[in-house]
């Protein structure tokens, strides 16, 4: 199987995780009435060859000039999750295994890093940010972004990540894309359910409250009860909890879930444990 270059990982994670027709998401059956399929795909092809960089740039100015990449061609935020997830992974020397190599990135995090990462985080003006007690976006930028993330880490799985050293996507989100038991697309709609389930959406938590977020926890696992891809109770609960989701318009919109998805499906290509054809 030939190699994908990293910029190709990059790329084609987002694309892979952005078709899947995971529920409440845009995908190529469903887009919102201010961003679609095609915004999620040029935000792919814009993030993937800077991103590359990340080990020369650096984490916070490899995500800095993400983000002003996808504002430049999109002019929204669909993609500041991923970004946050992807980079410091990317970081990490092709030669080395992203389980050991993730820790030695995130030490040599910089305040130079956490600054780029703040003007990234405004940029990019992500839905449903309040204020926080401590290290809130909207102060100045701290010293230590490992630190900002970790107290961030119990109410943003994105910010979890940086302190549990990518704990969720790289021995949860991995493992499950990779087992083999169904198609590609219907892998990813079940770990993504999975991982609702096991964890609820800090986007649908932001935006809607913390029983909202619940809720959508306990119907994921509903329909994970309900059966497997291929089965017609299954089927029938994933369309009703998608309905569901969408019936709130962007409020119950399971994002920060996709962006996991997106960095375990990048860890996967990158590790040459998803290779083709990718259907």
């Amino acid at each position: 199987m030939p190699q994908l270059s990293l910029a190709q990982c990059l790329t084609l994670a987002c694309t892979l995780e952005v078709t899947a027709p995971k529920v409440g998401n845009v995908h190529r059956g469903a887009d919102f009435d201010d961003v679609s399929l095609n915004d999620f795909l040029v935000s792919a092809v814009a993030i993937g060859p800077i991103l590359a960089e990340t080990g020369t740039l650096g984490v916070g100015k490899a995500i800095l000039q993400a983000v002003q990449a996808t504002r430049e061609f999109v002019g929204s935020n669909t993609n500041l999750g991923m970004i946050l997830l992807l980079a410091p992974l990317a970081a990490v020397p092709r030669a080395t295994p992203l389980e050991t190599g993730i820790a030695e990135v995130l030490s040599k995090l910089t305040p130079q890093d956490a600054n780029a990462v703040y003007q990234a985080i405004a940029l990019a003006h992500p839905g449903g940010l309040g204020r926080a007690e401590e290290m809130d976006i909207h102060d100045a930028p701290p010293t230590s972004l490992v630190e900002a993330m970790t107290l961030a880490a119990e109410r943003d799985l994105v910010a979890k990540q940086y302190a549990s050293q990518f704990h969720e996507v790289l021995h949860e989100v991995v493992p499950a894309l990779t087992a083999g038991q169904w198609s590609l697309p219907d892998t990813i709609v079940h770990t993504h359910l999975q991982l609702l389930a096991q964890h609820g959406d800090s986007l649908i938590a932001r935006k809607g409250g913390g029983a909202e977020s619940q809720a959508a926890r306990d119907r994921a696992a509903t329909v994970l009860a309900a059966g497997a891809p291929g089965d017609e109770n299954y089927g029938e609960a994933l369309a009703d909890f998608d309905f569901w989701l969408r019936s709130a318009g962007r409020r119950r919109n399971p994002g920060t879930t996709a962006d996991l998805i997106a960095a375990g499906l990048f860890a996967a290509l990158r590790a040459g444990r998803l290779g083709p054809p990718w259907r």
